[in-house]
């Protein structure tokens, strides 16, 4: 890891596929560990709060040394007060995506890299605006299969790219994992 000489050993706390190539863009070796924690928000938990809480948790609940480096993240999508998880079926789906279509909503990702007890966590925040999307193709997008394990029922780096007309910050975000904050944050240890 010429990149980052203070970091040895790394673990990736994720079940994510999309954090796994993120994170080897990044020229990372690391073993992947997956944490089993209840990603259920509280009542009244911001959502900025609880994908930092998230990713806080997602650190803490996998088994590491001292001396090894863990990397958690978790991201959320959220429209006006109202975080939009994974859809529970094509139906919850439909409803997120529906609701998104023509308007603007965030992408916020919790990262906590975690070394012993030492630990940071930040999180980014980025702006996505939709465009106008029809109910034929929200039904297509939904047949495709891509939405049911994205938080608000979508991926931009796959099917859903054509719906989106801007991003305002990162587009690794919105896909995950926001490699320039990682990139300072490993820096920094």
């Amino acid at each position: 890891m010429q990149n980052y000489p203070n970091i040895g050993k790394l673990i990736l706390a994720s079940a994510s596929p999309r954090r796994r190539e993120l994170a080897a863009l990044l020229g990372l070796d690391f073993e992947v560990q997956v944490p089993d924690i209840d990603e259920t928000q509280k009542t009244n938990e911001l959502p900025r709060l609880y994908a930092e809480r998230m990713a806080r948790e997602k650190a803490a609940a996998v088994d590491a040394d001292a001396e090894t480096v863990l990397i958690a993240a978790d991201t959320i999508v959220v429209q006006g007060n109202c975080t939009l998880g994974k859809p529970r079926n094509d139906a919850d789906a439909f409803e997120m995506l529906n609701g998104l279509s023509g308007q603007s909503h965030q992408v916020i990702t919790g990262v906590c890299v975690k070394k012993g007890s030492y630990s940071q966590v930040i999180s980014v925040v980025t702006e996505v605006i939709f465009r106008s999307l029809d109910r034929e193709e929200i039904i297509r997008y939904i047949a495709s299969g891509c939405p049911m394990d994205k938080a608000g029922a979508y991926a931009i780096q796959g099917g859903a790219a054509h719906m989106v007309k801007e991003i305002r910050g990162s587009y690794t975000n919105v896909v995950g994992l926001p490699l320039c904050e990682l990139h300072e944050l490993l820096i920094s240890f």
